[in-house]
């Protein structure tokens, strides 16, 4: 626990057209000591969300304050807008979410046990419906071991912690210094990605960051996040949305290149090509990357907004 002033925490939680969840998570979060305010960033949505954000302006005894925007700008947008307004609002601590995550009554006190030592950390992120599998497998530092068993990476863990790895944006605290220094998530990229820059961002500037193996927040199933291809040597990403396969081709090229370098961006277009030739046909999912792949190249991050519903 933090030996200094108690710090200002602020929740922000980003939400779009998921009411039923934003209201159980909010109601959650008036149960959690500790928060100073929790804010809620809506995408537009189109369910009612914004008039009863209206109509709330307390969670438990936690003040409650909500802002829609005027279109939907994504997961990026949403945490974009939403760690600069709780910055604005004096924030030492943001704990980040999305509206579909549900935290234990004590995460945030597992989390802030290791507030002195770390800039960027979050809890596990486990299924409801099984919470001893991991909703995002963890691959631990070190080598290619990949673990989907909470117990598994509780036995990796040090003192409580898996060191070097964190599952942004799903209950995951950041330091106002941090944001200081790296400034915040871009907003450009829509979904998908987003979260991944700002961690290697964050590694880039030498931030400390850890996942807290103690803390959870228990998250809807995402289902196989990988498909197998190249005779079960790796997997691909492949998603049945235009809109999510385009903002992953294109994101996902734009964080190789900057950060891994482009051989390994090259290695992804191969990939690419590779899944919708051999592993699972597609000449139209193809095309559809290879649009994705040049506006990355080109800085054009505008393409996705034909594949709005």
């Amino acid at each position: 626990m933090t030996t200094g002033p108690v710090p200002r925490i602020v929740a922000v939680v980003v939400t779009f057209n998921r009411l039923g969840l934003l209201r159980a998570l909010v109601d959650r979060l008036g149960e959690i000591e500790g928060l100073a305010e929790v804010l809620v960033v809506d995408n537009a949505s189109t369910d009612g969300t914004g008039e009863w954000l209206a109509g709330r302006s307390v969670t438990g005894e936690t003040s409650l304050q909500g802002r829609t925007l005027s279109t939907n700008r994504g997961g990026a947008g949403g945490f974009h807008d939403g760690l600069a307004w709780a910055i604005d609002r004096e924030a030492d601590l943001v704990w980040l979410m999305d509206d579909d995550g549900l935290p234990d009554v004590d995460c945030l006190e597992r989390l802030l046990v290791e507030a002195d030592n770390l800039d960027f950390w979050g809890p596990l992120v486990v299924d409801e419906a099984d919470p001893g599998r991991l909703v995002f497998p963890i691959r631990l530092p070190g080598g290619t071991r990949v673990v989907h068993a909470v117990d598994d990476v509780r036995r990796a863990a040090r003192d409580g912690r898996i060191d070097g790895i964190v599952i942004p944006f799903n209950g995951v605290l950041v330091t106002r210094q941090l944001v200081d220094r790296i400034g915040l998530p871009r907003e450009e990229f829509f979904i998908w990605g987003d979260d991944h820059e700002y961690r290697l961002r964050a590694e880039e500037a030498g931030a400390r960051v850890a996942t807290v193996v103690t803390a959870t927040v228990r998250h809807p199933s995402v289902g196989n996040l990988g498909t197998p291809m190249m005779f079960g040597r790796t997997t691909y990403n492949d998603s049945p949305s235009d809109l999510k396969h385009y903002c992953m081709a294109r994101n996902n090229l734009v964080n190789l290149r900057d950060y891994r370098g482009p051989l390994h961006a090259l290695a992804f277009v191969v990939k690419t090509a590779w899944f919708y030739t051999f592993t699972r046909p597609s000449l139209s999912r193809l095309r559809l990357s290879v649009r994705a792949m040049r506006a990355g190249i080109a800085g054009d991050f505008d393409g996705h907004r034909r594949y709005l519903g």
